[in-house]
């Protein structure tokens, strides 16, 4: 009886241990006193009843003997279970130890990180602040350059005066000559020359000040430009370094050639030589139409109605659709959709521009949608020339990043690859154009969205690079060309 009862406390022990979900170690410590005054009590009880088998052996005594095998069987099992408990909670001691020494160095990483992000935060405002400020001071410079300017007006007004006091004075001088001059001509010729004198002091000191504010406006330009390029060199600035953000946008004006827009209406047997010719014949609305150039055959072309009149479009590119690393043939050819991405194609173009003068314009957008253009005065080459390029600029708002008066061969990277200081401009810059020292321009480069990462990614997109100055990412450009004369085809 007293077997069972201890039995019995043991198995409700262990129920209390399990429904209370105690953890691994108390479990095993709890086993462990169990195992240890459990064998007491029945090695206590076992004596007694040794000492009753001497007189008989019942059948109650062996059912005892049976009850304490099972309390035995019993008790191996429960310390089975605490070793299994002991490892299951030194392995799980490992693995959080694992995961802690994973949390610290993630915490550690992260810190760093947030430290450096702060010191090029702090930076990055440092040299808006300071650009920022010489902005304010070239401000100023520039009203008082202004104010200078008016001086100067004011004083080449005075020097006129003076100018014709002098010729007067060059008459009585030579009347002088002749007759002896009287005491009071005598002292009017000296208070002029003190006067002219003072002016002409006067007029070099305000030359020397002029001097050196222009000196002083260069060196806040040049130190706005080395400003401009350290913020190009960090990685977290927005877009804004690649727009034209910070710069008055013209509004587009009417280009000067374009005076008489009230163009006679004429009439041409078969297809009109360009899309200016279509305008004046009463196609007036942008669209893909058929010209037939003078000495050429007949091809389509998209015809773009603005300023009163139709240019004919060479190139476009909106939205980077259509690969413009092409061949040389293709370039010749031309490729691409005339409603969508194209380009006319060389010999096409060279075949209108045979018919006479023409302007070149190019339209720029940023990606922040701010526009620029520039147009240029051209002559375009044969295929003997390659299609030789040579431009003059005529008018724009925003900085040239074509040469001028040079001609510019046109080259891809599978023909006449032109090697400037051991750099190919078309295999490395992507696109055909008329290179010359792979900086200028790109605008058939590879389409690159904002954000590239790396800067020899950024030169391979479509950009606008002047000499002096930082690089314009593009988002869409177009080529136009019109003749410089409205009559050119009456």
């Amino acid at each position: 009886t007293q077997n069972s009862h201890t039995v019995k406390t043991i198995r409700k022990s262990l129920c209390i241990l399990n429904n209370q979900s105690v953890a691994g170690a108390e479990i095993m410590k709890i086993i462990l006193i169990f195992l240890f005054i459990a064998p007491l009590a029945l090695s206590s009880r076992a004596e007694k009843d040794f000492s009753a088998l001497d007189s008989a052996a019942s059948p109650e005594t062996k059912s005892r003997f049976a009850m304490l095998d099972d309390v035995r069987i019993l008790a191996n099992g429960l310390l089975q279970l605490g070793h299994g408990l002991k490892d299951f909670v030194h392995k799980t001691k490992g693995q959080m130890n694992d995961i802690f020494q994973k949390l610290y160095i993630f915490d550690k990483s992260f810190y760093e990180l947030s430290l450096q992000t702060s010191e090029i935060k702090e930076e990055e405002e440092l040299l808006r602040q300071t650009t920022a400020r010489l902005q304010i001071n070239n401000e100023e410079i520039k009203n008082l350059s202004q104010e200078m300017n008016l001086k100067i007006e004011d004083l080449i007004q005075n020097k006129i005066q003076l100018q014709e006091k002098v010729w007067g004075l060059e008459d009585k001088v030579t009347k002088l000559a002749i007759t002896q001059p009287t005491v009071q001509e005598t002292n009017e010729i000296s208070s002029l020359k003190a006067f002219v004198e003072r002016q002409d002091n006067h007029i070099k000191q305000l030359l020397k000040i002029v001097e050196d504010q222009h000196a002083q406006l260069d060196k806040q330009h040049n130190q706005i430009m080395e400003l401009e390029d350290k913020l190009n060199h960090i990685e977290l600035q927005e877009l804004a370094e690649n727009s034209f953000t910070g710069e008055h946008t013209e509004p587009e004006a009417t280009p000067f050639f374009l005076r008489n827009s009230t163009a006679v209406t004429y009439k041409y047997e078969g297809a009109a030589p360009d899309c200016t010719a279509l305008y004046n014949s009463g196609i007036q609305t942008s669209g893909t139409y058929t010209i037939k150039p003078n000495g050429s055959e007949a091809f389509d072309v998209y015809c773009e109605t603005k300023f009163g009149t139709s240019w004919t479009v060479i190139q476009n590119r909106v939205d980077g659709s259509l690969d413009f690393n092409q061949t040389w043939d293709a370039y010749v050819k031309g490729f691409g959709d005339l409603n969508e991405e194209f380009w006319l194609g060389l010999n096409k173009t060279y075949s209108i521009t045979q018919q006479g003068d023409y302007i070149l314009r190019i339209e720029l957008q940023d990606w922040k949608d701010n526009k620029r253009y520039v147009e240029y005065a051209f002559d375009l080459g044969g295929p003997e020339t390659d299609y030789t390029l040579q431009l003059s600029r005529i008018s724009g708002s925003i900085p040239n990043a074509l040469p001028e008066q040079t001609e510019l061969r046109f080259s891809t990277a599978d023909h006449d690859m032109a090697v400037i200081n051991n750099f190919n401009c078309p295999e490395n810059y992507l696109g055909g154009w008329w290179h010359s020292e792979c900086e200028e321009t790109n605008l058939n480069g590879k389409y690159v969205a904002p954000r590239s990462k790396g800067r020899l990614d950024r030169r391979k997109g479509l950009y606008w690079k002047p000499k002096k100055g930082r690089y314009y990412l593009l988002k869409s450009t177009k080529i136009m060309i019109h003749p410089t004369d409205l009559k050119s085809f009456d």
